[in-house]
C-alpha cells in the first residue's frame, strides 16, 4: 500500500497556524465534564473546584493555574499529583507544601526550592517533626496565610 504524500509545510504557515491555534485555545473559557466547579475556565474532569484555570482531574482546588491530578490545593501553579499544597509553583508528587517550587516527592515543605523526596524542611533545612509544625504555624500565621 502506497503511503500519502504529505505537503510542503513552510515554516512560516506552520508557525502562523501554530500561533493562532495557541490563541484561540487560550481564549476558549468553557469547562468539560467538570462537577460542582464555579468561577472555572478551561478546566477537565475536575469536581469542587472554585476561580481556577486549565485544570485537569483535580479536586477542590482555589485560585490555582494548569494543576493536573491534584487535590486540596491553593494559589498554586503547575503542580502534577500534588495534595494540600499552598502558593506552591511546578511540584510533583508532593503533600503539604507551602510556598515551595520545583519540589518533587516531599512532604511537609514550607519555603523549600528543588528538593527531592525531602520532609520537614523550612527554606531547604531539616527540622524534627515538632520544631517544623511549631516554626511554620508562626511562620503562617506571619505571612497570612493561615
Amino acid at each position: 500500500m502506497a503511503r500519502p504524500e504529505v505537503p510542503a509545510l513552510p515554516r512560516a504557515e506552520f508557525e502562523a497556524e501554530l500561533r493562532r491555534l495557541v490563541q484561540s485555545h487560550e481564549q476558549q473559557t468553557e469547562n468539560e465534564r467538570c462537577i460542582e466547579c464555579s468561577a472555572c475556565e478551561r478546566c477537565k474532569d475536575c469536581t469542587f473546584c472554585k476561580g481556577s484555570k486549565a485544570l485537569v482531574r483535580c479536586h477542590y482546588c482555589v485560585d490555582s493555574q494548569r494543576c493536573v491530578d491534584s487535590t486540596h490545593c491553593r494559589a498554586s501553579r503547575e503542580l502534577l499529583g500534588c495534595n494540600h499544597c499552598v502558593a506552591c509553583d511546578r511540584c510533583t508528587q508532593s503533600s503539604y507544601l507551602v510556598k515551595s517550587v520545583d519540589c518533587t516527592g516531599c512532604t511537609y515543605c514550607f519555603g523549600c526550592v528543588g528538593l527531592s523526596r525531602k520532609d520537614f524542611h523550612i527554606l531547604n533545612r531539616a527540622y524534627d517533626r515538632s520544631t517544623y509544625f511549631a516554626l511554620t504555624a508562626r511562620l503562617s500565621r506571619e505571612l497570612g496565610l493561615g
